[in-house]
């Protein structure tokens, strides 16, 4: 019967594998074809014409057959191959690792000394530029020698982690995956404009750094609300909102700087939480979710129809920029540039913003995985699991509750208001129920609870949009009218479909728990209500 097992697992039946992909071209064809195989154009007499695109729409039906043959012919056996293995593996004693894994961990040692190798090769090329900054320092040679610094460091760092891989310290080496990580982070403004020149590097640092940044550190203040207490919030938005309206008019009326308003913001947002909380104690489940979005629509209204303070449609523009400690990051005389001896350029701006929100985002990290260890960290997560038996318990719900929509609203205002000054001008249009939808997705799509989740999530769908920019050379393709961007919606959608039904509770669906008694143990997300322990 045992010896039967792995050829029924190795066996793929091609009969049903095509029919049930000649069902999804056909399921495909029935979706794409109002969507894709239509389009309205406005002719010179500014008549909307209907026109189509056949070929386009086919091409579209052959990527999804494609890719549904390709999962039920390779995905399918593999994943099946795999959990025979996983059961084979935890029903006999262990073993010595097999000869490809002794190859893997000598690979991996192997990658480590080369990464190594290559960040001291850096660091020797850029030796003339360091013994000529210490026989006569300036601005230019200082920064020359800082990048050179902190990519030798990182490179290192990663080779580091390799082989401890290498070595067979996998354990040791998972703790050095988030080092790494921030120590990618730190050097990213430097990998930049050493991959893309001056010119280049404002679109990577800006579109994909700052960008991504931002949408990590709302998703990091949901995910307390969410991810830890369980409270679904659909108007998230809102706090988001009053953090960058908060900064804008008080910036221009008042002329504060950007460091007093930046915790005002938070502030003020935090207030608005407390706010939002009282009225919704009582609520839970979809309930709570629906007066949550009425919230958030209730906020955008306001910033709609109270023209007389924030200007409606019109937006607010001329939101003051921040400084370098009263340093201004123009061409003036007393701009940043000058100050330093340096040309001119907006990239020292937009490399301090970077910071600033990378600082940002870490504060908020550290604070939250910090606020998980104490006793309102762990009231949240049993009020998560089931709140009759958190009020058995003595704890007190309604503070548990208010305390999650406050930090919540916190970071999330702290995230507005940099948006404020970043952007220069804030809108409402800028804070639809979209913006809720995409934060939302970003924490259930990570792992409800997981901060690491939360920042791999806003990776792929913020970093992912950015990407869809650069691939023109898909119009060869699919004709010189195909516009990458027009389709981020539909192929997040369908990621995020498929997302739900291989990893249902999220990217990151165990963790650690928060509290430990006796023995350290990874809980399974099938044991508790939200996915993890």
């Amino acid at each position: 019967m045992s010896a039967e097992a792995p050829a029924a697992a190795s066996r793929v039946d091609f009969a049903r594998a095509f029919k049930d992909a000649a069902v999804a071209a056909l399921l495909a064809f029935g979706l794409f074809l109002p969507l894709i195989g239509f389009e309205t154009v406005q002719n010179i007499r500014n008549e909307l014409v209907l026109e189509t695109r056949w070929p386009l729409l086919f091409n579209f039906v052959a990527l999804v057959t494609a890719a549904h043959l390709f999962g039920s012919l390779v995905v399918t056996p593999w994943r099946e191959r795999r959990a025979l293995a996983r059961r084979r593996a935890e029903a006999t004693p262990s073993q010595a690792p097999s000869w490809l894994g002794r190859l893997g961990r000598r690979l991996c040692y192997a990658i480590g000394l080369g990464v190594c190798f290559i960040g001291v090769v850096n660091f020797g090329s850029d030796l003339t530029e360091i013994i000529d900054f210490i026989g006569a320092p300036s601005a230019g040679a200082g920064f020359t020698v800082l990048a050179a610094l902190l990519l030798t460091g990182f490179l290192i760092g990663v080779g580091y982690v390799f082989m401890r891989f290498g070595s067979g310290g996998a354990a040791a080496a998972g703790h050095l995956i988030g080092p790494a990580g921030v120590g990618f982070l730190v050097v990213f403004p430097v990998v930049a404009l050493l991959g893309a020149g001056w010119g280049g590097a404002v679109k990577w640092i800006d579109n994909f750094g700052i960008q991504i940044l931002i949408y990590v550190m709302l998703g990091l203040g949901l995910n307390i609300v969410v991810g830890l207490a369980g409270l679904l919030d659909l108007g998230y938005v809102a706090f988001y909102a009053v953090g960058a309206y908060s900064y804008a008019l008080l910036a221009k009326t008042f002329g504060f700087s950007f460091w007093i308003l930046l915790p005002l913001a938070g502030i003020l947002a935090a207030l608005w939480g407390v706010m939002l909380g009282f009225p919704v104690l009582r609520l839970r489940g979809d309930y709570l979710a629906i007066v949550t979005l009425a919230f958030g629509e209730i906020i955008r209204l306001v910033l709609i129809n109270w023209v007389p303070v924030t200007n409606g449609y019109a937006g607010i523009g001329g939101i003051p920029r921040p400084t370098f400690f009263g340093i201004p990051f123009n061409a003036s005389d007393q701009g940043f540039a000058a100050m330093l001896g340096l040309e001119f350029s907006p990239v020292y701006r937009i490399i301090f913003l970077y910071y600033v929100i990378l600082g940002l985002v870490l504060l908020t990290a550290y604070v939250t995985m910090r606020l998980r260890r104490l006793p309102i960290g762990r009231a949240w997560e049993a009020l998560r699991e089931d709140e009759i038996a958190c009020r058995s318990l003595g704890i007190n719900t309604t503070n548990t509750k208010l305390t999650a929509f406050a930090l919540g609203a916190t970071f999330g205002g702290l995230a507005g208001s940099f948006f404020a000054t970043r952007q220069g001008f804030i809108s409402p249009e800028s804070f639809s129920f979209m913006e809720s939808a995409l934060i939302l997705s970003i924490v259930v799509l990570g792992g409800m609870g997981s901060q690491v989740g939360v920042g791999i999530a806003a990776i792929a769908m913020i970093g992912g949009t950015e990407f869809l920019r650069e691939l023109d050379f898909l119009k060869a393709i699919f004709g010189s009218a195909f516009d990458p961007t027009q389709y981020r919606m539909l192929i997040f959608g369908s990621a995020l479909v498929l997302i739900m039904i291989w990893k249902p509770r999220g990217l990151i669906a165990t963790r650690e728990p928060s509290a430990v008694f006796k023995e350290k143990k990874i809980i399974s997300g099938s044991l508790v209500k939200e996915g993890r322990g």
